[in-house]
């Protein structure tokens, strides 16, 4: 099998592509024949040793697949040969093959494209638990999406039109508007690339969130960002940690007794792990918006495997008009 491994701590340009045995699956394991890997900043920062987790090297990024059941370890009985799965692993999606135990799978309901599955499960699944377990947002709230044309930011702005909300969508460009409009905001705005004046950037905000401010603030950017947006919060609103692309902000802590407000972390990686049913259910959730139309997962850009570092960059860059994906057909 090929797959696109990290030898070295370093960017995208470190990625070599390399030529690997078919792994065998073990006990309790099965191997999966990868179709579509949808790309995540995660995966950035961990080949750079920059995210919580670090596996051994060499090893393949990617968090996020769909693909198709091809060998079964023993004792594994809750998937058969053949069967179409997601899967949300810690790495090797940027591969042809994948070892997963079954807790890591779910399967892909008939019809659904496999670029489609790979583009779903963590980007949606991080959105839904943010604002539905964390943020308790309710029908009639406002809610201010930060980077809202990427892939948990899209995300955000459907899943919060599904809820009912009011949904601002902030974006870096015009045409990053147009998308956030096309799956549901109500209204966009458009900040620049570059803070040069952060209460430019405040005033920006509270005027698009109106004199009550934002009841829930999804934060997928950080940095210089994060502060202007929280001077837009409402009285006891709810300010998620999602990311920080644009680094880690800090907040001064008056705002929040002054605003009565709370700022909540999303770790959905690790929550999935500590509440194993309530995800299930999220994620039952998700594909009934699926199929009744309420949410479409938008792939921006594909990339064959061999191109799967410039896939990455092209993230990096803040270019995605929602989800990159690496093909593997």
């Amino acid at each position: 099998m090929k797959a696109l491994l990290s030898e070295q701590p370093g960017g995208p340009e470190t990625l070599v592509l390399r030529d690997l045995p078919d792994p065998t699956p073990k006990a309790g394991e099965l191997r999966v024949a990868v179709k579509a890997c949808s790309l995540n900043y995660p995966d950035a920062l961990m080949i750079e040793d920059k995210y919580q987790f670090r596996p051994p090297r060499p090893f393949a990024p990617g968090l996020e697949v769909a693909g198709i059941v091809e060998a079964l370890g023993e004792g594994v009985t809750s998937f058969k040969v053949g069967d179409r799965v997601f899967v949300h692993t810690s790495h090797g999606g940027l591969a042809e093959k994948l070892i997963a135990t079954p807790s890591q799978c779910m399967s892909i309901p008939a019809g659904m494209p496999y670029e489609t599955a790979a583009a779903l499960l963590l980007t949606y699944g991080t959105s839904l638990h943010a604002l539905q377990d964390r943020a308790r947002l309710r029908a009639g709230e406002t809610l201010l999406v930060l980077g809202a044309a990427g892939g948990v930011g899209l995300a955000a702005v459907e899943l919060g039109k599904a809820s009912g909300a009011r949904v601002i969508a902030a974006v870096s460009s015009a045409a990053k508007a147009a998308v956030a409009r096309e799956h549901g905001a109500d209204e966009t705005l458009v900040y620049p690339s570059a803070i040069t004046d952060a209460r430019a950037l405040a005033a920006l905000f509270k005027d698009a969130c109106g004199a009550k401010g934002a009841d829930v603030i999804y934060d997928p950017v950080g940095g210089e960002y994060a502060e202007p947006a929280l001077r837009a919060i409402a009285w006891e609103g709810r300010y998620l940690v999602i990311g920080f692309p644009a680094g880690i902000p800090k907040f001064p802590l008056n705002l929040l007794l002054l605003k009565g407000c709370d700022v909540r972390g999303v770790f959905w990686g690790a929550w999935v792990q500590r509440e194993p049913k309530r995800h299930e259910s999220n994620m039952q959730h998700l594909l009934e918006l699926y199929a009744s139309g309420r949410i479409r997962p938008r792939i921006s850009a594909r990339f064959p495997l061999v191109e799967g570092g410039a896939a990455l960059a092209t993230l990096l860059r803040r270019e995605a008009l929602g989800k990159i994906i690496v093909s593997m057909e």
